[in-house]
């Protein structure tokens, strides 16, 4: 008795084996879910080996320089960045040996400064996220020594459980899922960015002071907007690509909304570029010139995608009249500017989110339906 699992035949009676794998046949495919087991099972092993000959003969602390905070943060960094190209390339079309579920990005390939910026976004959340759990248990178990054994399998499992969320996440990528991935990136880094900052009265001044030379934080603030900049101008591709073009409107307003989007983008991205610190002027007209872009994007909307939900329509009017109303905070005193531009952020980021799953409602209307209240 025999059944058949992605185009090979496998007998029922016997355990499924590395060498059945290893055997199937040309054009078969794989699921995702044992191919990330896979990457995360080869990282564990390379994890350990490696990290046991790094360990043996020393007594490691929680954190601190060369601690096992440090070598898994640094490490799961390098392992997000190699699993995911290694989810990019088993993707890749006529290539292809991964199952994909219908769950890869539409429209055209990612371009290589997408898979750039998304891998660098892995790893900055695999580097912050495992110094910051690093931190947290340092706490927890003050002046606890690690041995090199156990320092080893935890190193491993680290890397393991990073490279299979990493290698699983890439391969499923859809604009709401890279949504995602730019949210945890954003409050990661700006956590991050805030819990190191040399000036502890940061606040007292705005957000961009984060990014000031005289901040030991500044690289991660502006790197962080750099790359989400990047991320954003992605999603804006993707995010419009579903929309329909059947008629020359459709296609001309498709074409502003994405054009919106990739401003919103490349303004975020010069906000990281040029530190306020730096480049005064530069800074805080590409910062203005990003949520000039926001609400000009908002308040065109229902004119240059007509088949937009009226109630997402409304909820952007209502952000933009709530940043409205903070700009005048702002200039009577009421407000400090790190207030405004915090909150101007969640909004705009928020709005970002939310629109993508607008955009799919949109998309999954066929084209000339007539849509009933």
């Amino acid at each position: 008795m025999t059944r058949r699992e992605t185009g090979a035949s496998v007998n029922v009676n016997r355990p499924f084996s590395w060498r059945d794998l290893l055997r199937l046949p040309q054009g078969a495919a794989i699921s995702i879910e044992t191919v990330a087991l896979l990457v995360g099972t080869a990282f564990f092993v390379v994890g350990f080996l490696v990290s046991i000959f790094v360990f043996w003969g020393r007594q490691l602390e929680i954190v601190g320089p060369g601690s096992i905070g440090t070598y898994a943060s640094i490490g799961g960094a390098i392992v997000a960045v190699l699993s995911a190209l290694l989810g990019r390339l088993g993707v890749r079309p006529g290539r292809r040996v991964i199952h994909s579920d219908g769950l890869a990005l539409r429209d055209d390939r990612l371009r290589w400064y997408d898979v750039a910026a998304i891998a660098l976004a892995y790893a900055a959340t695999a580097l912050l996220g495992w110094e910051g759990i690093a931190a947290l248990l340092a706490r927890s178990f003050t002046d606890a020594p690690v041995f090199a054994f156990p320092g080893a399998i935890l190193v491993a499992v680290a890397f393991a459980l990073t490279a299979y969320i990493c290698f699983l996440s890439v391969v499923s990528l859809t604009p709401m899922s890279l949504s995602l991935v730019l949210a945890v990136f954003l409050v990661v880094g700006a956590f991050a960015s805030m819990l190191t900052a040399t000036d502890a009265h940061w606040w007292q001044d705005n957000l961009s002071a984060l990014g000031m030379a005289s901040n030991d934080s500044s690289w991660i603030f502006n790197g962080t907007l750099i790359v989400a900049g990047v991320i954003v101008t992605t999603i804006a591709r993707y995010a419009t690509a579903g929309l329909s073009i059947e008629a020359p409107k459709e296609a001309r307003g498709r074409r502003l909304v994405r054009i919106g989007m990739i401003l919103i983008g490349i303004f975020l991205t010069c906000v990281g570029i040029f530190p306020v610190d730096a480049f005064f002027i530069v800074h805080n007209t590409v910062a203005t010139g990003m949520t000039v872009a926001f609400a000009g994007l908002v308040i065109a909307l229902p004119w240059i995608l007509p088949a937009i939900s009226k109630v997402f329509v409304a909820l952007g009017y209502a952000y933009v009249a709530v940043i409205a109303l903070l700009a005048v905070f702002f200039a009577t005193g009421y407000y400090n500017l790190t207030a405004v531009e915090l909150i101007a952020a969640v909004l705009i980021f928020s709005w970002i989110i939310v629109f993508l799953r607008a955009a799919e409602d949109v998309s999954s209307v066929p084209a000339g339906a007539q849509i009933t209240p």
